[in-house]
């Protein structure tokens, strides 16, 4: 099939398309979703062999209010009302008991739960009412692989494969949105999948613990939410993260080795290993915020086939705020692969 972009005065096209069961892609402020009618589930199962991804993994319900969710929840946690009204719409997914057979078993992994989003991007909010109906939106890429932030990502493993997708630019944030679990409304809130809205953040506004769950899930568990594989986001070419004391060794190391290297950095780094690295992808700035923003788009232009990387030298922040979801997916990505500087 041909794969349509489809533009802001289009989305009446692409909401159609959703109605009748076809599979469209869609822009959030974290990646893009692979946007398919949460209600059939013939069309959900789309998304998995599209995707190539385990039908053991729960979807995200995505929403355009709050009152879509009360169609398939009836028992609330009682921090829900004040967590929605303080981070909806946004990068926060919301983990309910629902309703039994409300949704069908493909989009819940055949949990009794279920995961909820209303993004923060208003033209996939306006495609989601024009539609009419929820729409399950796991990133849309080959399952496993550096997820989308941008239209021409979705098109490079979707097209045609899918309908079309709805650009909306480049995403904002660029790592997966906060997973909270508010299944169980006699526990405190606990985070499944780190990202942007942040423990310490839950925790000023609710002014109650939020737990964490780091348990990585193996490939016969399965999981409670996306994102929790022990190994997930990754490119073909092996990643290294490289602690910000090991840069010069690492220099070293690739100038010894001949290996033809990858680096993904800030300006500093990207400056020391420019002669030596075979392609370098600078990020704007040194702050985990522009990491966090180009680290899949970087695993993405490095991985291609015709720079032939051996590896990809990816730098690294301090786990505290949104450096704890950046090293998340780094992690991830990298296997739990560290570059081993030698000892002197």
């Amino acid at each position: 099939m041909d794969t349509k972009r489809y533009h802001e005065d289009e989305i009446t096209e692409a909401a159609q398309l959703l109605q009748a069961g076809e599979l469209v892609a869609f822009p959030t402020e974290t990646v893009y979703g692979l946007g398919a009618n949460a209600l059939l589930p013939e069309a959900v199962m789309q998304v998995f062999q599209v995707k190539g991804r385990p039908q053991d993994n729960p979807l995200i319900v995505h929403v355009a209010d709050f009152q879509q969710v009360k169609e398939f929840v009836e028992n609330f946690h009682p921090l829900t009302e004040k967590i929605v009204k303080n981070f909806w719409p946004g990068p926060l997914t919301l983990i309910f008991s629902i309703k039994k057979d409300s949704l069908a078993p493909v989009v819940t992994g055949r949990l009794s739960t279920a995961a909820f989003r209303m993004p923060d991007h208003e033209l996939t909010l306006e495609l989601i009412r024009e539609a009419g109906v929820p729409l399950v939106g796991p990133s849309a890429n080959t399952s496993g692989k550096p997820s989308p932030t941008t239209a021409d990502h979705v098109l490079h493993d979707m097209s045609g494969k899918i309908a079309g997708v709805l650009d909306g630019g480049a995403t904002q944030i660029g790592v997966e949105s906060t997973v909270l679990d508010l299944s169980d409304p006699s526990q405190p809130p606990v985070i499944l999948r780190p990202g942007a809205i942040t423990q310490e953040t839950l925790m000023a506004v609710l002014e109650t613990t939020v737990e964490v769950d780091g348990h990585l899930v193996s490939e016969s568990e399965t999981p409670r939410a996306p994102g929790m594989k022990y190994k997930h986001y990754a490119p073909d070419t092996q990643v290294l993260m490289v602690h910000p004391q090991d840069w010069e060794q690492a220099l070293q190391w690739v100038t010894e080795s001949g290996m033809r290297a990858g680096v993904i950095a800030g300006p500093e780094i990207a400056e020391l290993m420019r002669y030596q690295a075979a392609a370098v992808f600078m990020l704007p700035q040194d702050t985990v915020t522009q990491a966090a923003k180009g680290l899949f788009a970087g695993l993405r232009a490095l991985d291609e086939p015709q720079l032939a990387l051996d590896v990809i030298l990816v730098e690294t922040f301090p786990e505290t705020g949104l450096g704890v979801a950046y090293m998340n997916r780094l992690g991830k990505s990298a296997g739990k692969r560290w570059f081993e500087a030698k000892a002197d």
